[in-house]
């Protein structure tokens, strides 16, 4: 065993099983799913296509239909709404169970109040390029 540690044995051996399974990872030798096996569906049929895929709007009404309710929301809880989203804003800033914070929130408070309360308490993400 000294013997082998001197001249790096173990080593020398894991490095080599290590190219080798590259190589076969490579050349396709080694199949793996997702990695280098792939279905092209072209390969199946000439003449495939993408299915269509219908894109779906909103209609005048069902924007406007939205808006009202959002609305009425907000002018039912008026009141409810500005204690709950300066709560959220407390847990987020002292590190609290923020989602327990949010199930209560979400009650009185929008989506887009949410969102506001909480991007004056954190900021915005932004990735490092």
């Amino acid at each position: 065993m000294l013997g082998a540690m001197e001249t790096q044995y173990q080593r020398g051996k894991i490095q080599q099983e290590s190219l080798h399974y590259e190589h076969q990872k490579h050349s396709g030798a080694l199949p793996i799913v997702g990695i280098n096996t792939f279905v092209d569906p072209a390969t199946e049929a000439e003449d495939w296509e993408p299915p269509e895929i219908e894109m779906r709007r909103a209609s005048v009404e069902e924007k406007q239909d939205q808006i009202s309710r959002l609305r009425d929301f907000h002018a039912r809880h008026a009141d409810a709404a500005p204690a709950a989203l300066a709560r959220l804003k407390q847990v987020a800033t002292e590190g609290g169970n923020i989602f327990e914070a949010l199930m209560d929130t979400v009650r009185v408070a929008s989506l887009g109040q949410i969102t506001h309360a909480l991007y004056a308490v954190g900021g915005e993400y932004r990735r490092n390029l």
